[in-house]
């Protein structure tokens, strides 16, 4: 509320402190656009709502922070006291204690920033000289028939691929390079082994992986070394490097790319139940196609029979007669059949027609309105009694309250002429004042002759 004072011979205007607050507020948040701020983390609190609290300090100053739920989820990492981070956020107040503070909408552990910067200055260097081009993709074999793995030997990524292989197609042989999939030794150790698995040329295929990460632990898949090395390979490589959101320099190198180790898995290997399924098809094709076969094969017999026959006339007419008699039984067999079915069909649907016959369908329908007309009478006379009870005490309550039914008990209402206001204390007539009595039959006019403060006895 603005409250306007005058002293001296001007006006001051006074603030209220939440009108102070909304001002400095809006004057924090319309000046300042997003900031990038470095420090250490103190003072986290990670209250049951999701929002998380914290300071971020430098050896010199401090502010508070705050970054709520939705925000905080995207984060890749848990943020701890200790750490030291690059915030980006917005300046604001915190109006119940009236305290400047950071709403945080990203942060990362610092860092990071050098790193993605140096990221993307070789993605645009080895992009303009072609690495990436399509032209250079290798397609990958429909069956391979050994595949070979880059990865660390005791993580995740490879128990994934190997589950995926063994469930989808179990005969495929898999061939491990073992290598460290982050440290500072691990980017020269994954170049030396994607030339080695080509100069061998053991397998069919290749698959580079490893399980998700910040960007540091992923930067061995972000060098120059291992980049070329993956262009130069005769394999085709598949590059499987971290979740779905993340990627990497391989990524956009490498012949293809899956979004986690168990979806490279899925791409490389043929699905054993798929193949089978398929063989059961042929298989069955194939027995039908040598059934015919063997009918071709046999009426062309039966031909050269019956012409070796023809010199025996008897004999030839014994074997039509005996033919005729099986293509009579196999006939009258085959119509009693189609009769049966042909009975069937039409008693079903004579069945079916019974059941949809517009007088079926108007006997529901009259059945289903009598229901209806049933509740909707039941309803209707519950609501009317709800209703009656309703008023009647309604009109009780209101008879109650009723001033009349006051007078009707022998009260009177007192009042001050001319402005008619209500008498409740003796003590504010004086002598002379006229007053109106309202009783419960028509009213009186008196003037005051006398006013005692006390009831008389």
């Amino acid at each position: 509320m603005n409250n306007q004072s005058v002293e001296a011979g001007f006006e001051r205007d006074v603030y209220s402190v939440s009108r102070l607050n909304s001002e400095v507020r809006a004057v924090l948040e319309g000046s300042f656009p997003l900031l990038w701020v470095e420090g250490e983390i103190s003072n986290m609190a990670k209250p049951s709502s999701g929002h998380i609290y914290f300071s971020l300090k430098d050896p010199v100053a401090q502010v508070r922070c705050a970054m709520f739920r939705m925000k905080r989820q995207r984060l890749r990492f848990q943020p701890e006291n200790g750490m030291q981070v690059l915030l980006r956020g917005r300046v604001g107040l915190y109006e119940n204690r009236g305290e400047f503070q950071l709403i945080a909408e990203h942060m990362e552990p610092a860092g990071e920033g050098a790193l993605r910067q140096a990221f993307e200055e070789l993605k645009q260097r080895l992009g303009a000289e072609g690495l990436f081009d399509g032209r250079y993709k290798k397609p990958l074999p429909a069956f391979p028939a050994r595949i070979g793995v880059i990865t660390s030997p005791t993580g995740a990524a490879l128990h994934d691929v190997l589950t995926v292989l063994r469930r989808r197609f179990p005969a495929m042989q898999i061939i491990v390079y073992p290598v460290p999939v982050q440290g500072i030794e691990a980017p020269d150790a994954i170049e030396k082994m994607i030339r080695l698995a080509g100069r061998r040329a053991e397998c069919d295929l290749l698959i580079l992986t490893r399980g998700g990460g910040s960007l540091e632990d992923l930067m061995a898949f972000n060098d120059e070394g291992v980049a070329r090395a993956i262009q130069e390979a005769d394999i085709p490589i598949v590059s499987a490097v971290g979740h779905e959101i993340d990627f990497t320099i391989a990524d956009f190198v490498a012949d293809h790319r899956a979004p986690t180790p168990s979806a490279a898995a899925e791409l490389v290997s043929p699905d054993q139940r798929e193949l089978e399924a398929n063989l059961d098809g042929i298989r069955r094709r194939l027995g039908i196609q040598v059934v015919q076969s063997w009918n071709r094969d046999f009426q062309r017999l039966a031909a050269v029979g019956k012409r070796l026959d023809q010199s025996h006339p008897g004999k030839h007419l014994d074997q039509q007669q005996q033919r005729l008699d099986e293509f009579e039984r196999r006939l009258n067999a085959s119509i009693g059949i189609q009769t049966g079915r042909a009975h069937e069909r039409v008693y079903n649907l004579n069945t079916r027609l019974q059941a949809r016959t517009p007088t079926q369908h108007m006997i529901r329908m009259r059945e289903n309105g009598r229901s209806l007309s049933r509740r909707l009478s039941r309803a209707l006379d519950t609501l009317l009694l709800q209703r009656e009870q309703r008023l009647g005490s309604a009109v009780a309550s209101l008879q109650a309250l009723s001033p009349l039914a006051t007078l009707g008990r022998g009260y009177s209402i007192t009042r001050r002429l001319p402005g008619k206001e209500v008498v409740m204390d003796a003590g504010t007539l004086k002598p002379g004042e006229t007053l109106e009595t309202l009783l419960a039959e028509g009213s009186l006019i008196s003037q005051v002759t006398e006013v005692r403060r006390q009831l008389a006895e």
